[in-house]
């Protein structure tokens, strides 16, 4: 059944295994395209479809949910299926955001191993991982030209 406990647990376990599959893939260019196929295409777009559903699942359900202040968006999380359709999205946007950084990262020619503090970060903070990302893109861009 897909109620939004499953939607949680099989979304997170799915997300979980292509972070593992990222970082993976920054020692294994065999694998990279694969992977940053299914991590930046594939696996946000199932997400993406789920979140859709879960928003259908949800809309209407919480009275005094919303956008437009913190109250109503802490109402519109109340209802389960608002809250999991919000884990998707951070699931989703996170892991996309973790597959560029591991292609631009490379393709730029930044170790891979210092892009593995940065998928982490990415995973566990999102904007704090891209942040850090941003900044070494930016040191190793003036090593270059300096």
């Amino acid at each position: 059944m897909l109620d939004p406990d499953t939607l949680f647990a099989a979304g997170s376990g799915l997300a979980m295994l292509c972070w593992l599959a990222l970082a993976a893939s920054l020692f294994a260019a065999p694998i990279r395209s694969w992977v940053w196929r299914a991590t930046g295409l594939i696996v946000p777009a199932l997400l993406a479809v789920f979140y859709i559903f879960l928003l259908a699942m949800g809309w209407g359900e919480t009275p005094g949910g919303g956008f437009g202040s913190i109250g109503a968006v802490r109402a519109l999380f109340a209802n389960d299926a608002a809250l999991t359709a919000g884990w998707l999205h951070y699931l989703a946007f996170d892991l996309f955001v973790g597959t560029w950084i591991a292609c631009d990262g490379i393709e730029k020619g930044v170790l891979p191993i210092l892009l593995v503090p940065c998928l982490l970060l990415t995973f566990l903070f999102g904007p704090v991982g891209l942040l850090l990302f941003l900044a070494l893109r930016f040191a190793a861009a003036r090593r270059v030209r300096a």
